[in-house]
């Protein structure tokens, strides 16, 4: 029998196995086997493995279990689905003949419940089932864990439904906490498990109690509305002797509570907020955070109250919480914007924190200029040239020559500080204070706007790799900032290095493209993945049919396209020469190229080919293809910076628009332009609205636009476009009209 152990035949040394197991209840000797089962249990051979481990249980008595013991705890974690389970139904087995050696492998146990194999985790259940109720109940908590990522109408949610009416706190706790974190769970379906956290919130065990308020204050995040019903609960945890539970039934409620709680609610966690832990501060700042979203009206209670937090003793992020909790207060607020900055002034008078004092600054240059009285904040920002460090004092003087660029009547003051920031000991406070006079000296509003205001819209390190190629190829000609690409938008989407507009768009399953839009063509990269292993591709080209006076120049073909290796082939089109107004055109796109066959093992194509093509999905190109986003801090000065010489203005009736929301989205998504000034946030409650977008079309004009909208029986559009350029402004008035 030993000897057929060295066969390499699968199916011979499967029926050795399965005679060992026979042969275990009539023969003296099977147990002769064991060091042959061994080597094959640990072997790197997957196939003898699971067989190997069940034969050798099966010929093991009680004597022998310590001897296997630490083979088979590493079979139960094993990453191999058949080896694990193998593993597990043989501990079922043995358990009959030591109960106590096997109860030693219950973390192993657990630590195989995570698999994703339906098999081993049906093992793992009945290994629990045959232990002890208090191991089945750490079973049931851990399986709850992993039954949160099933969808809802699996078998596996019934169970954790099931859960929250055992007897055991703990797995009712688990139940509820896997319901709550489902992917995209229902107000419906959360209530079962808010109602048993409910009960948990009266419970006398402390970590009961901070366990179901902790859960509840998640839920709120997302459905507040479903915690509404334990408002009565979290109310009496208000005065829990735990700070910690007290802190978060508060911030709870005020992302459930009513406007007309707010002010009561402010005033009892005033009570004890300094008692708490930096960890929940912040958390109590952002519950603040939200609320000031939902009720804006109320930010006057919210501003007082941070501005206290602020005075208190803290750490970096428990500041930088409250610091960034006033800005958008700020920014979602004009009204508060006075109060706001005034706070953060008092605050970075003794301010120990470079990021937050930097960040202040330039938000007081940006933002205090615009105030009834800038001259106040003056005093705030030039204390900060005396008494901070080097880049702090950076700060200070950038945000003195925005106020100076945008108040006539502080510019001869300003000057004067900037003279005596030119005597600072840090080479970086000497250049901007000497760049910024002689800007501001100047007294134009053009330069005032482009270097002072909205300053450079390019890429930092493309125009330091520009500078440096300008240094090794001396020309005679000036460095052209033009042939820097632009910063990159504060969106998510991705743009093509050195192109002036692009998109990626998927064709089919194997084909993307992505489209760089120069002054006078288009070129097109056709990224393709030939996915057929038994296919090579060959002169693999993408002919496109233009719908409109688009012309195709040429193809460059991808030359060889083998499996799973990507090519790129280029299509370059010109743009209309008769109306260069219609840059808006549909192509269709057709893949061709030539398929040679192929042996999928070795690669090897045949000596003939086939032509043959593959039809993609139409490549639309649209005006937001031309414009990339830029954003104009200040829109005003950029505005007056281009001036009115190619001006124009035209009035559109939006009619199957019902709302300002709606418009703003469709207008910025169809020019593809930068909104500025925050004006894609439509205030509440507004018949009218105003918004700023801001772009650079292709060839780098910038260009702005203005549009009016007015609500009635439906949105009535003005736009105003301006830019250096008469080009720019006829394309989108044509695309828009």
């Amino acid at each position: 029998m030993t000897r057929l152990f060295q066969s390499n035949d699968q199916t011979l040394r499967r029926m050795c196995y399965l005679t060992i197991k026979e042969m275990a209840n009539i023969s003296e000797d099977v147990i002769i086997v064991t060091s042959s089962l061994t080597k094959d249990m640990t072997g790197k051979e997957d196939v003898y493995r699971g067989p190997a481990i069940r034969a050798l249980c099966r010929i093991t008595d009680g004597t022998m279990l310590q001897a296997i013991e630490r083979y088979m705890k590493q079979a139960i974690v094993d990453k191999v689905p058949s080896v694990s389970s193998s593993a597990l139904v043989s501990s079922l087995h043995m358990m009959k003949i030591s109960y106590d050696v096997v109860k030693r492998w219950i973390n192993e146990a657990q630590e195989a419940a995570s698999s994703d194999n339906i098999m081993v985790q049906l093992y793992v259940n009945q290994s629990y089932g045959k232990k002890k109720k208090a191991l089945a109940s750490n079973w049931k908590c851990s399986f709850c864990g992993i039954s949160s990522v099933c969808r809802h109408e699996s078998p596996l949610f019934d169970f954790i439904e099931s859960c929250l009416r055992n007897k055991h706190e703990m797995v009712i706790y688990e139940a509820a906490s896997a319901i709550i974190h489902l992917p995209n769970c229902t107000a419906r379906e959360l209530a079962p498990a808010v109602s048993v956290l409910q009960l948990f919130c009266s419970s006398p065990k402390p970590v009961l109690r901070y366990a179901a308020v902790r859960t509840l204050n998640k839920v709120a995040m997302k459905h507040p509305s479903a915690v509404t019903a334990c408002n009565l609960d979290l109310e009496n945890l208000i005065t829990d002797s735990n700070r910690s539970i007290a802190t978060l039934a508060i911030t709870t409620l005020l992302k459930t509570g009513s406007e007309s709680s707010v002010d009561r609610l402010m005033k009892q966690i005033s009570s004890f907020v300094s008692e708490i832990s930096d960890e929940f501060k912040v958390v109590v700042v952002q519950a603040i955070s939200a609320l000031c979203q939902k009720y804006p009206r109320k930010h006057s209670v919210m501003m007082t109250f941070l501005s206290n937090m602020l005075r208190d003793d803290g750490g970096f992020e428990y500041k930088r919480a409250i610091v960034d909790c006033i800005i958008s207060i700020i920014e979602e607020n004009p009204e508060s914007k006075e109060s706001g900055l005034a706070h953060l002034c008092e605050f970075i008078e003794d301010c120990e924190h470079t990021v937050l004092a930097t960040k202040i600054l330039h938000l007081l240059g940006k933002e205090g200029p615009r105030t009834p009285s800038p001259s106040k904040y003056i005093r705030f920002i030039f204390n900060r040239v005396v008494l901070e460090n080097e880049a702090v004092r950076a700060a200070a003087v950038s945000a003195l020559a925005k106020f100076g660029a945008q108040n006539e009547n502080l510019l001869p003051s300003i000057l004067v500080l900037l003279q005596r920031c030119m005597m600072d000991s840090d080479d970086e406070v000497r250049d901007r204070a000497t760049f910024y006079l002689n800007v501001l000296q100047q007294r134009q509003i053009a330069l005032n706007a482009a270097y002072i205001f909205n300053g450079l819209t390019v890429s930092v390190p493309g125009m330091e790799k520009a500078l440096h190629q300008y240094t090794l190829e001396p020309s005679d000609k000036p460095f052209d900032m033009k042939t820097v690409p632009l910063a990159t938008a504060p969106i998510f989407e991705q743009k093509a290095g050195n192109a002036r507009a692009s998109y990626n768009q998927v064709l089919g399953k194997a084909v993307s493209i992505q489209v760089a839009i120069m002054i006078l063509d288009v070129c097109k990269q056709f990224d393709c993945t030939n996915t057929l292993n038994d296919q090579l591709l060959e002169r693999v080209t993408v002919q496109m049919e233009p719908s409109d006076a688009y012309d195709v120049i040429c193809c460059i073909p991808a030359p060889s396209l083998a499996y799973n290796q990507p090519g790129m082939c280029y299509t370059l089109v010109q743009m209309p020469q008769d109306d260069p107004t219609a840059v808006a055109c549909t192509f269709s796109c057709t893949m061709k190229f030539t398929v040679r066959d192929c042996d999928p093992n070795t690669g090897v194509p045949d000596e003939d080919g086939y032509d043959d093509e593959y039809v993609l999905e139409d490549l639309e190109v649209t005006v937001s293809d031309h414009i990339q986003k830029v954003l104009k801090p200040n829109f005003a000065a950029a505005w007056e910076e281009v001036g009115d010489d190619f001006e124009k203005e035209e009035t559109f009736a939006l009619g199957s628009i019902k709302t300002l929301d709606e418009a703003v989205n469709n207008i910025i998504k169809f020019l593809g332009m930068q909104p500025c000034e925050r004006s894609d946030k439509v205030p509440e409650n507004k018949n009218s609205h105003t918004l700023y977008l801001a772009g650079v079309y292709r060839g780098g004009c910038d260009v702005l636009v203005r549009s009016r909208l007015a609500l009635g029986d439906g949105v009535t559009m003005q736009v105003t476009v301006r830019s250096k350029e008469e080009m720019p402004v006829d394309v989108i008035l044509a695309s828009v009209g």
